[in-house]
C-alpha cells in the first residue's frame, strides 16, 4: 500500500525525467550542417563523364552540405554559408599578395566622380595573384586550398616539384591538399611519348593527362568534360568559367565535323579527290579544324581555337549560389553600398520617381540616365557580329518569365 509521501516522491522522480529528456532532446547547438537546396546529387555525378579514368583524386566526393546557424542573433536567423571545413585557417603568402589600391575611392575616379554605384567602405583586402596562364610544365604538389576575398571561387596554394617554386591557381571542385596537378600547355613531355612508343593516341593522352585541375589545350581533351578557367585563345590565359560552380563542356571539336564531310564527299566510291573540292570548302574545311565548340555555363555556345588551353574540372565552392548573407551589415563588409529603387525617388533624380502612387507606370525598365536595364540590354552594333559565338545566351529582352516579377 502506497503512502500519499510515496506517491508524490514516484510523480516528482517521473517529472524530472522527462524534463531531462525534454531538454536534451531540444539542445540548440551553434551551427549544423544540413542538406543544400540543390538535388542530392554532387556536381561530379552531375558532369563528369563516365567515359574517363577515375584516379583516387576523381573518386573522391565533394562535400556538399550548407551550414546554417540557430538564431540566436536576428543576422545568423537566414545565414546560410557552405560548408568548407578543409581551407586554410592561417593568412596567405605574403610574397603572392599585394595590397588593394584605391579601396576607399567608393567607386570614384581620379577626378572624384563616381563611375561605378553602389561601392564604398568594405574590409581591408589584399590581391592575390593568381596564375591563370598555367605556362610552368612538370607536377605541382598542392600544399591547401584557400579562401580568396577578391573571387567567389577557392585557390589553391601549389608547388612547383622541381624549382619549389609556390604560386596561386583555381582550384577545382574536389581538390584536396596532397593532390598532383600538371600543365601540359607546353606540350607532351617526352617521358609520356616514350610510354606510348613514340605513337600519338589520343585516348591514351585522355586517360594519362586528363585528370581534374590539370591544365591541357582544348584539341588534348575528349568530348563532354566539363572544363573551367578557359582562354578564349591560345596566346591569351584564362578568362571564361573563372567563377564558384561554373564550367564548361566541350560539345563537339572541328576535326570530327571535317571527317564526317570528308566522308559524305567520298560518297560509294571510297576515294576523295581534293582537287574536286571548291576554295570556299577547304577554307571552311581548315577553319572548323581549328577549333572546338564549347558550350558555357550561361548557356552560350562558342567556338575555340583548340590550342587554347582549359583547366580539367568544375570551379571550387559551387555551393556558393545558396548563400544568403543573413543581414545587410554583411553586405557592407563585403564593400557593397544599399541600392534605393527607382520609384521611390523623386522625378528629378530617375525616370520612375515622382507620381501618386508607388507604380513606374507603363514604362520600360530603365537607369537613372534612360538606358535600358532589363535582361541585359544587348548594345553590341548589330554589325559587328561576334563569328565565334554559334548561338547567344538566352535572353528574355524585358518579357516577363512565368513566376518571376
Amino acid at each position: 500500500m502506497l503512502t500519499p509521501c510515496d506517491l508524490v516522491i514516484i510523480i516528482g522522480s517521473s517529472i524530472l525525467l522527462v524534463g531531462y529528456w525534454i531538454n536534451a532532446t531540444t539542445q540548440d547547438t551553434p551551427s549544423q550542417v544540413v542538406d543544400p537546396i540543390a538535388p542530392s546529387r554532387t556536381q561530379e555525378d552531375a558532369v563528369l563523364p563516365t567515359a574517363l579514368p577515375q584516379s583516387t583524386a576523381l573518386q573522391r566526393k565533394t562535400n556538399s552540405a550548407l551550414r546554417r546557424y540557430t538564431p540566436r542573433t536576428p543576422g545568423l536567423r537566414h545565414l546560410i554559408r557552405p560548408q568548407n571545413d578543409h581551407l586554410w585557417k592561417g593568412r596567405p603568402v605574403h610574397a603572392l599578395t599585394f595590397p588593394k589600391k584605391g579601396h576607399a575611392r567608393g567607386g570614384r575616379n581620379r577626378t572624384g566622380r563616381i563611375t561605378v554605384r553602389h561601392r564604398g567602405g568594405g574590409h581591408k583586402r589584399r590581391i592575390r595573384t593568381v596564375d591563370f596562364d598555367r605556362s610552368a610544365p612538370g607536377q605541382h604538389y598542392v600544399e591547401r586550398i584557400e579562401h580568396d576575398p577578391n573571387r567567389s571561387a577557392h585557390i589553391a596554394l601549389v608547388r612547383d616539384a622541381k624549382t619549389g617554386k609556390q604560386s596561386y591557381i583555381l582550384a577545382a571542385e574536389g581538390m584536396r591538399a596532397g593532390d598532383v596537378v600538371t600543365s601540359y600547355r607546353a606540350g607532351l613531355p617526352k617521358e609520356l611519348l616514350k610510354d606510348m612508343g613514340d605513337s600519338v593516341d589520343m585516348g591514351v593522352i585522355a586517360s594519362k593527362t586528363a585528370m581534374r585541375g590539370n591544365c591541357l589545350k582544348l584539341g588534348m581533351i575528349p568530348v563532354g568534360t566539363p572544363i573551367f578557367n578557359i582562354a578564349p585563345n591560345k596566346d591569351s590565359y584564362g578568362k571564361f568559367a573563372r567563377s564558384a560552380g561554373t564550367h564548361g563542356i566541350i560539345i563537339g571539336k572541328g576535326e570530327d565535323v571535317v571527317q564526317k564531310e570528308m566522308v559524305k564527299a567520298m560518297g560509294d566510291t571510297g576515294t576523295l579527290d581534293i582537287a574536286s573540292l571548291s576554295q570556299e570548302q577547304l577554307i571552311k574545311f581548315e577553319k572548323a579544324a581549328n577549333y572546338v565548340t564549347v558550350k558555357l555555363s550561361s548557356g552560350e555556345i562558342r567556338l575555340i581555337d583548340k590550342d587554347a588551353i582549359a583547366t580539367i574540372g568544375v570551379a571550387s565552392n559551387a555551393n556558393y549560389k545558396y548563400t544568403s548573407l543573413g543581414k545587410a551589415g554583411r553586405k557592407r563588409w563585403l564593400g557593397i553600398r544599399p541600392t534605393v529603387r527607382g520609384t521611390a525617388m523623386n522625378t528629378v533624380d530617375h525616370p520612375h520617381g515622382g507620381g501618386r502612387g508607388k507604380s513606374k507606370g507603363d514604362k520600360v525598365p530603365v537607369s537613372p540616365w534612360g538606358v535600358p536595364t532589363k535582361s541585359g540590354y544587348k548594345t553590341r552594333p548589330k554589325h559587328k557580329i561576334n563569328r565565334l559565338v554559334v548561338q547567344e545566351r538566352p535572353r528574355n529582352q524585358g518579357k516577363r518569365r512565368r513566376g518571376y516579377a
